[in-house]
């Protein structure tokens, strides 16, 4: 089986231009297979020093992603099966070999349910207004203010320009996915309230066809600058939940299921193309719940 793990790590680079990274883990994940084998006497060459690949059956492959589930995530154990579903399907081609991978599922992706901030905890992020001429700070409040308040994904965060803002309806126009789609959110009075300090204290004239966030040199912001704005936020605010510039939009979109909003209506704000996505944010709230009940009911 060595030999033929690395023959099939050699096609990978030389003929499919794999890169490094595949190539290295596709051949740690076929020598751990092999080292499962070898412990277990599994498939074993009629000398026993070796994996005899055409005696490999199915029971084998499923023993082996059940002992890694054991030791590491679903995900993990999903490329690993990866890595043998390639070996095989290359074996088949190249020499005809029996397929054991064939028909296989991976396991099933572990569904992590989304980590958001409580409302208060929301409150003391955002803090209070920074002093005047705090042009960092101005900016700072406004893009955790945005987030918050509209859902926005951060991506569509850092493509706004002053010409999507409209001011007077409270309402942003946000370009997302492929084809630049757009869709139409609400900004609440405390975010436009922040825009508005944010706008008057701009190097630039803040017209409409400018970037909305900008770094303090007046170019448009990145995301990874947006990443560690609130990073810093969170570390002023002794807010001890640790989440990112995303955790904002799924504690927006958990607040308004609390407090009544319909899941149609959160998608549309999201700009979920499906509802199932959206339809994660009722665990949320269950789990909330179940954890309020825990802590409140003397006979939990």
């Amino acid at each position: 089986m060595l030999k033929e793990i690395e023959a099939f790590v050699a096609s990978l680079s030389r003929v499919l231009r794999a890169s490094a990274n595949t190539v290295a883990a596709y051949r740690r994940d076929l020598l751990s297979f092999r080292a499962f084998l070898m412990e277990r006497g599994a498939a074993a060459a009629p000398d026993g020093a070796e994996v005899c690949v055409a005696a490999i059956e199915p029971d084998h492959i499923r023993s082996y992603l059940t002992h890694v589930m054991k030791r590491a995530t679903r995900a993990t154990a999903q490329r690993h099966l990866a890595a043998i579903k390639s070996f095989f399907r290359h074996r088949e081609v190249t020499s005809g070999g029996a397929n054991p991978s064939r028909g296989l599922r991976s396991p099933r992706r572990e569904k992590h349910l989304p980590s958001i901030l409580r409302e208060e905890e929301v409150a003391d992020l955002i803090g209070d207004p920074p002093a005047a001429g705090d042009r960092a700070g101005i900016r700072d409040r406004a893009i955790a203010e945005t987030l918050y308040s509209s859902g926005l994904r951060i991506s569509e965060l850092v493509a706004l320009n002053w010409a999507d803002l409209d001011v007077e309806m409270g309402l942003l126009r946000v370009r997302h996915g492929k084809g630049n789609k757009e869709r139409i959110v609400p900004v609440g009075e405390p975010a436009v309230e922040a825009l508005k300090a944010w706008r008057a204290n701009l190097p630039s004239d803040g017209a409409a066809g400018s970037p909305i966030f900008t770094n303090l040199r007046g170019g448009r912001i990145t995301t990874r600058g947006v990443e560690l704005i609130v990073a810093r936020m969170l570390a002023r605010s002794g807010v001890a939940n640790r989440i990112t510039p995303h955790g904002l939009r799924h504690s927006f979109a958990t607040h308004l299921l609390d407090h009544g909003a319909d899941l149609r209506s959160i998608q549309e704000m999201l700009g979920h193309a499906s509802l199932t996505t959206t339809q994660r944010y009722t665990h949320v709230s269950v789990a909330r719940l179940k954890e309020v009940y825990s802590r409140a009911h003397p006979r939990a």
